[in-house]
């Protein structure tokens, strides 16, 4: 079985079923296996072969998803970056990766003309789509399960993006643990609440083709706006809901998600990516007692290795409820495993082959996370082992932010924190001024801004005379962090 193979298998068994819908309405499986063989033809033409890559650079549409479905048929690799990434960005990734062609929804080609960007082959989906008849039908590239799928690119503590390389078989893992797990089906109809460059949305996507079911687009432009997820939740009638929890949270908070009785299709909630505050998924549990609740656990690198599902046992807990045990068929152990806390380390189908352009992956993979056995042999997380953070679910790695600000010349150093914590998590710079100037929030919002994606751009400035080192000279990040706490910074 290969990933594309699922998309196409679910179109011969129902193609009038609803495969996607999108900003311009729902495509069949027909429609949309159809389409994906004509960018196929079309990336043929353009000299697409097995083993290039092909970055996506859009926001989530219909033609995004038959584009990258069109990558995998002639045995290329395709690269998933979101349309408001900043050209900058783009051009870094684009270094890394050595893409044969690069394809751009018709805002973010714009914005790449007025940036004058010409690294690399860059043409429009339209462009694309226009060099290919709607006959063309490509043989589908027959690969071997551990040649790569697709690369997303994660923050990078240099400043420049890693991309994390994923294969058929590592996609599949867990892909096929996570719809039977879920018990996905033809009827179902998921949400699409990640962008694609999140491994979240490799569920959505990948669950629904294997099971022949629809996924259900969730606009970018409202994201974080919980009243109008609320009401596509209500009116697409989703069945499976899968976000990062700070989208749940603001749901109920500010959404009306827990008012009146539970959305009447709703079966699963599934959340992943950042730790969820125990009031609301007690608030989840009792407002919503005919639906599953998943908390999954998972790096980009791993994908979700780890699943806990709630129960009302977890009413008692005042804790955040655990990530659970192994799944995908990997193996998740502690090190070192001595009873208390240890580094998660995860080996198994889901593990990555590696970062592009690196040495490839071998043996299990540290995750940085910190985690402890519960007495029921769930695993709990308990932090970081680096200065890796995630905030609404993005993973964020604060010295590419530190980079980024680094750049200017009115900043002699730098260190950037997450003060706060779910929705309130705020990014803080806290720089030392250059002998001759000093940074603006303005300009050093602007430095993000044309560097990095938006979640990234720091919330606060503050300057210091000089940074607070530890004993062994590193930057005293708790000591900083204290500071603004409690306002003297």
């Amino acid at each position: 079985m290969r990933l594309h193979d699922l998309l196409i298998e679910s179109a011969r068994r129902d193609p009038d079923a609803v495969a996607v819908h999108g900003p311009q309405g729902p495509t069949s499986y027909w429609e949309l296996d159809r389409l994906a063989d004509r960018y196929a033809a079309a990336l043929t033409g353009r000299g697409v072969a097995r083993g290039d890559r092909v970055v996506v650079w859009s926001q989530k549409s219909t033609e995004a998803i038959a584009l990258m479905q069109a990558a995998l048929r002639v045995g290329a690799i395709y690269i998933p970056v979101t349309g408001s990434n900043p050209p900058a960005r783009l051009t870094r990734i684009a270094a890394n990766a050595g893409p044969a062609l690069v394809v751009a929804d018709e805002d973010a080609a714009f914005r790449a003309r007025k940036a004058k960007w010409d690294r690399r082959p860059l043409l429009s989906l339209d462009d694309v789509r226009r060099k290919a008849s709607d006959g063309a039908r490509p043989k589908p590239y027959e690969n071997e399960p551990d040649e790569p799928a697709y690369i997303l690119y994660t923050s990078g503590s240099t400043g420049d993006p890693k991309g994390v390389c994923i294969s058929h078989r590592n996609a599949l893992a867990f892909v096929e643990w996570a719809a039977a797990e879920v018990e996905v089906g033809p009827s179902d109809r998921l949400s699409n609440h990640a962008p694609f460059n999140f491994d979240l949305s490799c569920f959505d996507l990948y669950a629904a083709f294997l099971a022949g079911a629809s996924v259900h687009l969730v606009p970018q432009e409202i994201a974080y706006a919980p009243e109008q997820l609320v009401r596509f939740m209500r009116d697409r009638g989703i069945t499976v809901w899968y976000s990062v929890p700070s989208a749940l949270s603001l749901m109920i908070r500010e959404g009306g998600l827990l008012d009146g009785p539970p959305p009447p299709d709703l079966r699963a909630c599934l959340f992943a990516g950042e730790p969820f505050a125990i009031h609301h998924v007690h608030a989840l549990r009792k407002g919503w007692p005919g639906v599953r609740l998943l908390n999954w656990y998972g790096p980009t690198e791993t994908n979700v290795c780890t699943s806990y599902e709630v129960t009302d046992a977890d009413l008692e807990r005042d804790r955040p409820v655990p990530i659970g045990k192994a799944c995908s068929g990997d193996t998740v152990i502690l090190d070192p495993d001595d009873g208390g806390e240890g580094e998660v380390v995860v080996s198994g189908p889901t593990v990555m082959l590696g970062y592009w352009g690196r040495e490839p992956q071998r043996g299990p993979y540290r995750t940085g996370d910190i985690a402890r056995l519960d007495p029921r042999g769930d695993l709990e997380y308990a932090g970081r082992r680096d200065h890796m953070v995630k905030v609404r679910g993005h993973r964020i790695e604060l010295g590419e932010i530190e980079a980024a600000i680094a750049s200017l010349d009115t900043v002699s150093d730098v260190a950037v924190l997450v003060v706060g914590s779910g929705l309130e998590a705020q990014l803080h710079a806290v720089a030392v001024a250059s002998e001759t100037h000093r940074p603006s929030l303005l300009t050093v919002k602007r430095a993000c801004a044309e560097r990095l994606p938006t979640y990234m751009i720091i919330d606060k400035l503050h300057l210091i005379e000089d940074l607070p080192r530890t004993a062994n000279g590193k930057t005293d990040r708790a000591r900083l962090t204290a500071a603004i706490e409690a306002g003297d910074l």
